[in-house]
């Protein structure tokens, strides 16, 4: 990867902010990206990192989140990749989401959520307990997004693709958590993506500040009281950090700055980058600033921001719609020859011929574009029922009566599209690699015919 040819004004500026720590500071993007790893705590555990003979250690920040020090295997097309095992992601952008501290049975929004990282991370956080909402406005990201939340079998989200005051139109006040990764001039992406830096401007800087007061200003709108706000950019200049905060609460003064952990390799805010007349009497120390000369990844910044006022949470109402007619004798004849779990009775929705389980009832999303709500469980078409790719990547093996458990061999096989030659009972067959659900195949003699999404086949 070639080194980032900085823009003498980015160069100049930081040299004046950091001062003595300057030096250090350029070493580092001069430096090879790190490499971070999270864990899927709804799937897995560490044995992953010694099935894959990685040399890994732990985040302060993040416990399931992991900098790879050593390795020889290609982890983004690995097998337990595709299983959803884990994610590929900067240590220091694991920072914002344990900031946030998401808990199972809260709701939860995550505004500019794709391609997923974060919102993957809550996801795992909640346990699959309480509603996530992974919002993104850019339509072109969305399938991004579904994909990777998909991956991680995660099954109490919605997908949405909503203008952010839209959402706070809708939604004023009902979330627990609300993360807001604001688009940003990238300064802490010039490391992995050297053309970043070509892009790079001191307008450009203010623009983003503008363009993130106003997303800041919406996503305070969702926020019950008593409930949490996280600011978050992987850029470092205070116009977009510091000052979007300090300008925030001098015109939200039912906001107050909470006191950060103290994990090392943290800084605390600089005050002192802001002007005057704006950080007078703010605690801006209380922000949090990852530094790639002082803390594992690229850097990143955020600002946990609470909400006065009694607690008092949103009770979102429960699905109650339920099967009926001919889609649900072909739901149970699936069910009864293919799992080992109760067919629920309740929170199913029929999108087009694709059936889903919902997290919430359909009518708490009216005037809001959903892409993806629940669990895309399957589709019913042509007198049968043919389970999603979604609902196997969201099933334990124990869950399904049949179960394919490939090697690694195998499931390079299958992850490429191809029929496999085993013996089996007949039908729907969860394939899994090691234990962990890829997809679905079908057992008809002595193959097993695949049924690996073509648009994911490698």
């Amino acid at each position: 990867m070639a080194e980032p040819i900085l823009p003498t004004e980015f160069v100049e500026r930081m040299r004046r902010l950091l001062g003595e720590e300057a030096t250090d500071f350029f070493e580092a993007l001069q430096a090879p990206p790190m490499v971070g790893v999270r864990l899927n705590t709804l799937k897995c555990g560490a044995e992953v990192l010694s099935a894959l003979a990685i040399q890994a250690e732990p985040l302060a920040w993040a416990p399931e989140g992991y900098v790879v020090r050593a390795g020889d295997v290609a982890l983004g097309r690995h097998a337990y990749h595709a299983a959803g095992c884990y994610y590929l992601q900067d240590p220091s952008a694991m920072m914002p989401v344990a900031l946030l501290n998401p808990q199972p049975g809260e709701a939860v929004l995550d505004i500019a959520a794709a391609p997923g990282g974060k919102a993957t991370f809550i996801a795992t956080r909640m346990q699959g307990r309480g509603l996530l909402v992974a919002n993104e406005v850019v339509r072109g990201r969305v399938a991004a997004l579904v994909e990777n939340m998909e991956r991680f079998g995660v099954a109490n989200a919605l997908v949405t693709n909503e203008a952010p005051a839209r959402l706070a139109e809708v939604w004023a006040e009902r979330f627990d958590a609300v993360l807001v990764d604001a688009p940003c001039s990238g300064e802490g992406m010039f490391r992995k993506n050297p053309e970043a830096a070509t892009h790079w401007s001191a307008t450009h800087v203010l623009g983003c500040a503008v363009r993130q007061q106003h997303l800041l200003d919406d996503a305070a709108r969702l926020v019950r009281p008593g409930g949490r706000l996280v600011y978050a950019t992987c850029t470092f200049a205070p116009e977009e950090n510091e000052a979007v905060i300090a300008r925030f609460l001098r015109t939200h003064p039912d906001f107050e700055l909470v006191e950060p952990p103290a994990w090392p390799g943290s800084a605390p805010g600089r005050p002192d980058w802001v002007a005057p007349e704006e950080a007078a009497g703010l605690p801006l120390e209380r922000c949090v600033r990852l530094w790639p000369h002082r803390a594992p990844g690229e850097g990143h910044f955020a600002a946990l921001l609470r909400r006065r006022g009694e607690e008092a949470p949103w009770a979102w109402r429960e699905p109650r719609s339920r099967l009926s007619g001919q889609v649900r004798r072909h739901v149970e004849a699936f069910w009864r020859e293919t799992m080992r779990t109760e067919l629920p009775e309740t929170g199913w929705a029929a999108f087009g011929d694709a059936w889903h389980l919902l997290p919430v009832d359909a009518r708490e999303w009216r005037g809001v574009t959903v892409v993806r709500a629940g669990l895309r469980v399957g589709v019913a078409r042509r007198g049968r029922f043919e389970p999603a790719h979604a609902l196997a990547l969201h099933l334990a093996p124990q869950a399904v009566r049949r179960v394919a458990n490939l090697n690694a061999e195998e499931a390079q096989a299958y992850l490429r599209g191809e029929t496999i030659n085993r013996s089996g009972e007949p039908g729907w067959t969860l394939v899994a690699v090691d234990g962990y659900a890829l997809g679905w195949g079908k057992q008809v003699g002595r193959l097993l015919k695949n049924h690996y999404p073509k648009g994911l086949r490698w």
